[in-house]
């Protein structure tokens, strides 16, 4: 039976996941080597913030529970040069992005872990496909009734998030035409979306996944590929709707965003919109960003209209200046902001490549400099 019991923690503690690839240093393709790797840094320091993904061209880093950004971004540095070490012995680079843009997911292979295999059996094809890379943000909630609370609530910020961290243009050698073709490989499932809107306390959240799994759809919580769960045995809120993006600097300050936005919305309770308008156009948002990125236009449920996403992005990011904890997580939302303000993310840089006549190995070769300069 699920334990859906909730664990609390303090408020707006953070922590991340990041799912990063590994790529041949000669070739620049996915290099099927995790396991290998995996094995090198378990007999190091750090030996649990490193853990397998679904196929073996994966790595997942995972920190440990941070009270700031500061201490989260120097942990993430530390964690980033280990496995970079490791996997050079390896012959393999670590990189950034949501998709790799050239591997092809027949070559893929499934981890040799109990759960992915049980993954694969379930999905089919589908399972290696998934080869796409994110990152999921923790925020710790003191219960679980506020845990519900925020996740609704972060709901109306999906296509801002989404955008800021779009780094997945290519699929399969060729261009999307998506700012963000990772967020399409998660929609295939039919566990994915968003917390219904039914759902308003930790009760009724524990009433509805036992429904789930009595009718057999899931048999753990980790099966709810939804865009924003709770996660009840750490006591946060986990959202899971970035890109990996292609700097380890920018997949702090996007945790740096997450953690800001939940302070103010847990110490300040604002108004939120009417929650059956806000799922009603939630897809269409979430679409709006994935395609487009900072440059799409999003239906703004709280003034009726349809707004240029970049111009609420900064209006977000200039609200959320006085409730920053510190001199580093202010220069993270500013960091967030000049992107915003140029319209230019990680997809666009990755296209750049490609205008420039760089290969598709050559593109790869670049972002995995980026990755850790």
């Amino acid at each position: 039976m699920l334990d859906t019991q909730y664990h609390g923690s303090h408020d707006t503690t953070l922590g991340m996941e990041l799912e990063v690839q590994l790529v041949d240093k000669h070739h620049h393709d996915l290099m099927p080597c995790a396991e290998t790797v995996l094995q090198q840094l378990h007999a190091g320091p750090n030996a649990s913030a490193f853990k397998l993904e679904v196929t073996q061209s994966m790595l997942e880093l995972n920190s440990s529970i941070h009270a700031s950004s500061n201490s989260l971004d120097q942990e993430m540095q530390q964690l980033a040069r280990q496995l970079q070490h490791v996997a050079a012995n390896a012959g393999a680079r670590p990189c950034g992005g949501g998709t790799h843009p050239f591997q092809d997911w027949r070559q893929r292979r499934i981890s040799n872990f109990p759960r992915y295999h049980r993954f694969a059996s379930h999905y089919g094809y589908l399972a290696r496909q998934f080869t796409v890379f994110g990152q999921h943000v923790h925020i710790g909630c003191p219960d679980g009734d506020s845990a519900i609370w925020l996740s609704h609530a972060l709901s109306y910020y999906i296509p801002h998030l989404l955008a800021l961290s779009a780094s997945s243009p290519y699929v399969q050698g060729e261009d999307s035409g998506f700012a963000s073709a990772r967020s399409n490989a998660v929609n295939v499932f039919h566990t994915s979306g968003h917390l219904p809107q039914f759902v308003s306390n930790w009760q009724e959240f524990t009433d509805h996944t036992h429904e789930l799994e009595n009718a057999g759809i899931i048999t753990s919580l980790k099966d709810l590929y939804w865009d924003i769960r709770p996660k009840p045995e750490y006591g946060t809120v986990e959202v899971r709707i970035f890109d990996t993006p292609l700097e380890i600097s920018h997949s702090v300050a996007l945790a740096t965003l997450t953690q800001t936005l939940a302070r103010y919305l847990l110490q300040q309770r604002p108004a939120q919109p009417p929650i059956a308008a806000l799922y009603c156009v939630y897809a269409f948002n979430r679409f709006q960003a994935a395609r487009f990125g900072l440059g799409a236009r999003i239906h703004d449920v709280r003034s009726g209209h349809r707004t240029p996403l970049n111009h609420a992005i900064l209006a977000l990011l200039e609200q959320l200046q006085a409730h920053a904890d510190s001199s580093h997580a202010r220069d993270c939302l500013d960091a967030l902001a000049l992107r915003a303000y140029h319209v230019h993310g990680d997809y666009h840089l990755l296209r750049e490549y490609a205008r420039n006549n760089a290969s598709p190995a050559q593109m790869v070769q670049e972002a995995a400099d980026l990755w850790l300069p």
